[in-house]
């Protein structure tokens, strides 16, 4: 882990952050003592062979504005941060291990901000079993940034893959789709017509999601395609379908929604429309699979098991792309989920 020698950061009332002294007083605990990690006294960590598996990589980032309110707490911040890798662990079935962290700290962000930060990843560090490994910290004059590289494992060979879809397999998905959305516009203040506590349930589906990781055996064994539901339900079934070259049909009236969604979806006038808005909205970092109809049964008793349910909301066909359907016509996609630049 490293950080320029001779930066000093303008700090709150406790004053002013050197990099350093950050990284030995809050950054080395969350490395604990694994020996890959080497202390974070080195520019690099050792990560041993584990005969029998591959290691599963992945990386993802998020920035105040885009990814996270400016004003959202910092612990949430950072364990949003850890959980988004995390379910691109969970859809490839893998076993989490451990994480590289980057971040990008405008001025103004002192001891008390960072120490909120490292608090966050801890949290979930333990939730999860998960060690920091190593990374890089540094100064920016744009928006807090900080991006995470994980590490997982899988049984050699077994990794599920988004390229693996097949004529005949069933489409599910885990939990709900669109509470992200949804959340976000909750923590903007957006009047949603529900109830406070539906309010704060949204808002926290937003901050802190909930990576299915509990599905990983299941999808090992019995799923032949996932990816995680992170830009959009429709744009994520899109990318599995182009990378393994078969049609996926939709059906938008199956998808599952939560209690508040559902209570939201009832003050609409166009409901086809409003369920179209949060199969498109992403953030809900949901596992969307395809199986063969055999193992549908028991990978929705390996979801009972951990507490979220599974739903069949589409088929694999010959062909190309994705089909939305409502009451069994085709509908029109605008817009099938988040891009960066819209």
């Amino acid at each position: 882990m490293s950080g320029p020698e001779d930066e000093a950061l303008v700090g709150d009332k406790e004053g002013p952050v050197d990099e350093f002294d950050w990284i030995d007083r809050h950054l080395r605990p969350l490395a604990g003592d694994s020996p890959e990690a080497l202390g974070l006294a080195d520019d690099a960590a050792v990560i041993p062979a584990r005969p029998g598996f591959d290691l599963v990589v992945s990386k993802d980032a998020i920035v105040a504005g885009v990814h996270f309110l400016p004003d959202d707490p910092l612990d949430l911040v950072a364990r949003k941060l850890l959980r988004v890798n995390l379910s691109d662990l969970a859809a490839k079935g893998a076993e989490p291990y451990g994480y590289f962290l980057a971040i990008a700290w405008p001025s103004g962000f002192g001891w008390s901000a960072r120490r909120a930060f490292v608090e966050g990843l801890s949290q979930d560090q333990a939730e999860f079993g998960l060690k920091l490994f190593g990374g890089d910290t540094v100064s920016t004059p744009g928006p807090l940034s900080a991006s995470v590289t994980i590490l997982g494992w899988v049984p050699a060979g077994r990794m599920v893959r988004r390229g693996g879809a097949k004529v005949g397999d069933v489409v599910l998905v885990t939990g709900t789709i669109g509470d992200g959305g949804l959340g976000l516009r909750a923590a903007r203040g957006e009047g949603l017509g529900l109830s406070v506590g539906g309010h704060a349930w949204l808002k926290a589906r937003y901050q802190t999601p909930r990576p299915r990781l509990g599905l990983g055996e299941a999808l090992r064994c019995w799923a032949h395609a996932a990816a995680d539901v992170s830009d959009g339900m429709i744009a994520d079934a899109g990318r599995i379908a182009s990378a393994s070259a078969v049609r996926i049909t939709l059906d938008i009236d199956r998808m599952p929604v939560s209690a508040a969604a559902g209570a939201w979806l009832a003050t609409q006038r166009d409901r086809a429309a409003a369920r179209l808005t949060l199969a498109t909205a992403g953030d809900d970092y949901e596992i969307l699979c395809t199986a063969p109809p055999p193992a549908v049964a028991p990978l929705k008793a390996a979801a009972e098991v951990h507490g979220f349910a599974l739903t069949e909301i589409g088929v694999v066909s010959a062909g190309s792309g994705v089909e939305v359907t409502s009451q069994g016509q085709e509908v029109a996609v605008s817009r099938s989920g988040w891009r960066h630049g819209q």
